[in-house]
């Protein structure tokens, strides 16, 4: 009879399961901005060393420990794994126990008591893998939800980074604002001196009072910036803003521009966490779509049931009574199974546009990371070339100072033009090393590559 129902409902409903494949998405061959790099190399696990700084190895180590989003993640990849044993847990039968009394009393009559004691097994089998495949699909969560914790690793390491980064990069703009705050300082009392001796016109005077304040203003805002730089810092470590401070430093002493290792465009499928997390999402609707056709079968279930009645308590173990109860449940007009399967199949078509939004993000990432790379390392040169010929303008300005040929405001101008090319050139130092960070994180951050699939293939 069940044979006779499952080629009838096999008519009416496609049961059919389909094996998974990987979604279609854009491929590349080659990344557009060639690198002098292998493309065979590939990104270290722990690419933030490249950098050769052992307080940012000590800032990663901290982060990882205290930062709060990454907690939430892990907790959520153990929501993940527990719900794969409620999911299994279907296919398990239930066992429910009860005792009872009853006490009953009418006007002119005894009172009257009883007493039960039951037992009840229910079991539905799954003989068509309808269970089964729920679980399936929820391990797929669980790995995509171990990737998600993969990417947000990725994306606390790469902030880290780059508030680090920008922290020392406001620490040397601050010394070197410093220095040129002094130096006009001295200048304005020079000019001051002058114009009481009637050698320089008031507004001189007012000119270089108005640098000053300019500069004194910069100066503050450097300081602000420092300390919002320090405060977002300070929360990617999971400390309260405020209550940690990094040490002044300098960072074009500090810290090393790496070579940074290219790698193929299809690697990038594999590697990188988020398209991983997509991918696997894919599967879980794959694996619902299943569990939904499966759902149109029949089900089996067996009830059993054992238990005693008793007017004392003492007589409760002396009889007992026994049933089981097989049946067959035929879901031939349910709208919501049909329904299921129209949601499930439409669902899955919103989880593969996903995925491939996935794909084409990181392609747009790792290009504009290699193109913001190149371009900014070549006006490094540049800018280096400007500042050392700045730098010798200064000295010779300088030496004709001494021998009256020059006057003070020309050394001045010159002066700020050399402090003006130089913040330039730590502004771009700052850039190569944030875009080197980014292009670590587009990369997959190196994490192994993930064969998409089935945990139990």
């Amino acid at each position: 009879m069940l044979g006779a129902c499952t080629v009838f409902l096999g008519g009416c409903a496609d049961v059919k399961l389909t094996d998974y494949k990987q979604p279609d998405a854009p491929i590349k061959q080659a990344w557009s901005q060639k690198t002098p790099v292998s493309a065979t190399e590939t990104v270290r696990p722990d690419w933030w060393r490249e950098f050769r700084d052992p307080y940012l190895d000590d800032l990663v180590k901290r982060a990882v420990e205290g930062n709060i989003d990454i907690k939430i993640l892990a907790a959520r990849t153990r929501v993940a794994n527990a719900q794969i044993g409620e999911a299994r847990a279907g296919a398990l039968p239930s066992l429910d126990a009860g005792a009872g009394a009853s006490f009953e009393k009418s006007t002119g009559q005894k009172l009257s008591k009883s007493f039960n004691l039951g037992t009840q097994v229910n079991w539905e089998l799954d003989i068509w893998g309808k269970v089964e495949k729920g679980a399936q699909a929820q391990e797929a969560e669980f790995q995509a939800t171990e990737a998600d914790w993969r990417a947000g690793y990725l994306n606390l390491l790469a902030g880290v980074s780059t508030s680090y980064f920008q922290i020392l990069q406001f620490d040397e703009q601050i010394a070197r604002q410093r220095t040129a705050l002094d130096k006009n300082r001295q200048i304005l009392g020079i000019y001051e001196s002058m114009h009481k001796n009637g050698l320089l016109p008031n507004t001189r005077v007012l000119q270089q009072r108005a640098e000053v304040n300019r500069l004194s203003r910069d100066l503050l805002d450097l300081n602000r910036s420092r300390d919002l730089a320090g405060n977002a810092l300070s929360t990617l470590l999971g400390i309260p803003a405020g209550d940690f401070r990094v040490p002044t430093g300098e960072l074009q002493q500090r810290i090393s521009l790496p070579e940074v290792p290219n790698g193929l465009p299809l690697e990038l499928l594999k590697r990188r966490p988020d398209i991983v997390a997509a991918e696997y999402r894919v599967l879980a609707a794959h694996n619902l779509i299943g569990q939904a056709k499966l759902a149109q079968l029949p089900s089996v279930s067996m009830t059993g049931r054992a238990g005693s009645s008793a007017l004392g308590i003492g007589d409760l173990l002396k009889a007992f009574t026994f049933s089981f109860l097989p049946s067959i449940n035929i879901p031939l007009l349910d709208p919501g199974v049909k329904a299921r399967v129209r949601t499930s199949e439409a669902e899955i078509k919103v989880a593969e546009e996903e995925y491939r939004r996935s794909v084409i993000n990181a392609y747009e990432e790792v290009e504009n990371a290699l193109v913001n790379l190149d371009s900014h390392k070549k006006q490094h040169d540049e800018l280096q070339q400007q500042a050392d010929n700045l730098s010798i303008v200064a000295t010779q300005i300088e030496g004709q100072l001494r021998e009256g040929v020059v006057s003070q405001l020309e050394v001045f101008e010159t002066q700020r033009s050399l402090l003006g090319a130089q913040l330039a050139l730590l502004a771009n130092h700052q850039l190569i090393l944030s875009d080197t960070v980014t292009l670590y994180k587009a990369l997959g951050g190196g994490w192994p590559p993930v064969e998409v699939r089935n945990a139990r293939q």
